[in-house]
């Protein structure tokens, strides 16, 4: 066969499909390197393309297909020192979300919603955007955008939106079973309930109680050590703020601050008070005694929200929600 320039039109990815005696599909995901395709099978077509002088020209390509083969991830979290970007959440369900992505042939671009005018993000295909935002705010700011858009969060009555998330109010009905197996029947619950996954395990705790328990609720608006040192130093400073036997505390930094502050004022964990978080992050394990929380599976949970862009992407109809398991660990809390 007649050598080809690199960029002549007479050389298209169907020629070298036939070449190889694979699919058009195939020979685009090999020289995307894409590892749906094997090494061997990549470098074959690799090899015959430089040999036609065939050139992937990837810009022409995603705008013949009007695609730019990115996804936005917007993370809806403000680091801080008490809680970085390097913590399990969001990393776990960013890495989950990657995997996914890449092994489909597209790019991740890592962003925030006060970058949404960008190009990388206006020119992204699609949105995935980690937490709802207090009063969720911040779906209202990327559901402006028009783009496909996948949330991590709780589905919400009036919502919508594709969701994606732990079951919420079963992980805070685990954390009420617990506390009633313990005979603990006055409770603490320490959350900011304007987030719609916190107000989820709120709800699921206090109704898994059926009223048998009553449940003293704190807000403190971060989800740090320092705010549930904070909120829970503050109660047991107050009347009768001490008689409390048991407190579920909406992430793990949480109930690792205010088991801090109970034993700072002498009270005993869990002699003396029950503590149960959330996440089963690995610091929970590890924590001085060694935290009882409950465990979401975010890496699952990160592959799932690829998986439902992509379908949105791909124009797959009935695209819906789904929730993902709980399970509470029990340690010495």
């Amino acid at each position: 066969m007649q050598d080809r320039t690199a960029g002549d039109s007479a050389v298209t990815m169907e020629d070298l499909a036939k070449i190889a005696g694979v699919s058009s599909i195939t020979v685009s995901r090999a020289l995307r390197d894409s590892p749906l395709v094997t090494e061997k099978t990549r470098e074959k077509i690799r090899r015959i393309a430089a040999e036609q002088g065939y050139r992937f020209n990837i810009s022409a390509r995603n705008l013949r297909m009007r695609r730019s083969y990115s996804v936005a991830v917007v993370v809806e979290m403000t680091p801080v020192k008490g809680r970085p970007m390097s913590d399990p959440y969001p990393l776990e369900l960013l890495g989950g979300i990657t995997q996914e992505l890449t092994t489909a042939g597209y790019s991740v671009v890592l962003t925030s919603k006060q970058l949404l005018d960008t190009a990388p993000v206006q020119g992204a295909d699609g949105l995935i955007l980690l937490g709802q935002g207090s009063h969720g705010e911040a779906v209202r700011a990327l559901q402006a955008t028009s783009l496909p858009l996948v949330v991590w969060g709780a589905p919400e009555a009036d919502g919508s939106y594709v969701v994606v998330g732990s079951d919420n109010a079963k992980g805070g009905a685990s954390a009420a079973d617990r506390f009633l197996e313990l005979g603990r029947r006055k409770l603490v619950f320490v959350g900011d309930v304007d987030h719609a996954e916190v107000e989820k395990r709120c709800a699921g705790f206090i109704d898994a109680l059926s009223g048998r328990a009553t449940v003293h609720i704190l807000r403190p608006k971060a989800f740090t050590f320092e705010a549930g040192f904070d909120c829970v130093n503050a109660l047991l400073k107050k009347k009768g703020g001490r008689n409390c036997d048991g407190l579920f505390a909406a992430s793990d930094s949480l109930a690792m601050g205010a088991i801090r502050a109970l034993t700072e004022a002498g009270l005993r964990v869990p002699d003396d008070i029950s503590v149960i978080g959330y996440d089963d992050t690995p610091g929970a394990a590890s924590f001085v005694p060694p935290l009882t929380s409950v465990h979401q599976y975010l890496r699952d949970g990160g592959v799932l929200l690829a998986k439902k862009m992509l379908a949105m992407i791909e124009g797959q109809p009935d695209v819906r929600s789904e929730m993902l398991p709980t399970t509470l660990i029990a340690r010495h809390t």
